[in-house]
């Protein structure tokens, strides 16, 4: 039996989606299968995906599955995507669609992100590294990309929402004047150290939601550094869960809850996914809410600094 399911948000299109999912970035292959098998058992009805994860295909058979078993329906279930960065040109936007749409087998996307506003050299591997390990680019303009987008979502009828991920407010200003298909989401990192109060409002203001990734300061980061502050392990985070017979991990989910953002916590661990969805039998106080707020320092944990040098690098700007 299911734990609990997540309640849902309306998008500015009329649609809804779980306000929390399971992230499957990082997610190795074999361990994303049993990770969406088992989330889908204890309660979760929404997965964040990508192209440049490299592991859609493992979440699609799992889901497929699940709806093949009769434990869920596809119509149950929000399934994210996100257009890479390497398909940003007109021709390989539909490209990175077929990509996914053939992985993942599950009919139809809910939501189709631009993964960055950054387009990578195309025609070679999705990470195309000069040998200074610094990213080979190009410089389709994002709107091309975003018009490419609404092509394919009108053309094909196979996606649900269309959406950003990691775009400044100047970005998505741009998108907004150009756009026949606004924009419902942007996907950003964020965390009480990094707490996107200005571009949540911005983006708000605009009927775009904010979708938050690294809610938990994404510990397992391949380039995480022995003197970057550890928000698990936080004593003031460790004492507001204290109060509630919480996790750090709860108390970093429900902070993005109360806000009416969007968190899609990744695990591969039975244990974690099980207790990253037991969160929405509690609240945090005011005053809880403003201690984590007080962390704010505008720390990115994925800064992308080998990209610093694109012309449309989204973190130049304060938001």
């Amino acid at each position: 039996m299911p734990l609990q399911q997540a309640p849902k948000i309306k998008l500015s299109d009329g649609h809804e989606m779980p306000i929390l999912g399971l992230g499957t970035w990082k997610s190795a292959p074999g361990d994303v299968y049993k990770a969406v098998s088992h989330a889908i058992d204890v309660g979760y009805r929404h997965f964040d995906c990508a192209l440049a994860y490299q592991n859609e295909h493992e979440v699609g058979k799992a889901i497929r599955e699940k709806v093949h078993a009769g434990v869920i329906r596809r119509e149950d279930i929000f399934v994210t995507s996100k257009c890479w960065n390497t398909f940003h040109s007109k021709e390989r936007v539909i490209e990175s669609f077929n990509k996914t749409m053939g992985d993942l087998d599950i009919g139809y996307l809910d939501l189709w992100l631009m993964h960055w506003p950054m387009g990578y050299e195309e025609g070679g591997p999705i990470f195309p590294l000069n040998e200074d390990k610094t990213t080979r680019i190009s410089d389709v303009d994002f709107v091309e990309t975003w018009k490419a987008m609404e092509e394919v979502s009108k053309s094909t009828g196979k996606i649900r929402s269309l959406g950003l991920s990691n775009f400044n407010s100047e970005q998505v200003e741009r998108i907004l004047k150009e756009a026949t298909i606004k924009p419902v989401m942007n996907q950003v990192e964020c965390h009480p150290y990094l707490i996107q109060k200005k571009l949540k409002a911005f983006c708000e203001e605009r009927g775009i939601k904010i979708t938050a990734y690294c809610p938990l300061g994404s510990p397992d980061r391949a380039w995480a550094t022995a003197d970057e502050p550890p928000l698990l392990e936080h004593p003031k985070i460790k004492e507001i869960g204290a109060k509630y017979g919480k996790t750090s991990a709860a108390v970093l989910l429900c902070f993005q809850i109360d806000r009416g953002v969007v968190v899609i916590p990744k695990s591969v661990t039975p244990a974690r996914i099980e207790a990253n969805l037991n969160v929405f039998d509690f609240k945090l106080t005011d005053e809880d809410i403003k201690t984590l707020e007080e962390f704010d320092r505008g720390y990115r944990f994925c800064s992308l600094a080998n990209i610093k040098h694109h012309k449309y690098y989204p973190f130049s700007i304060e938001f």
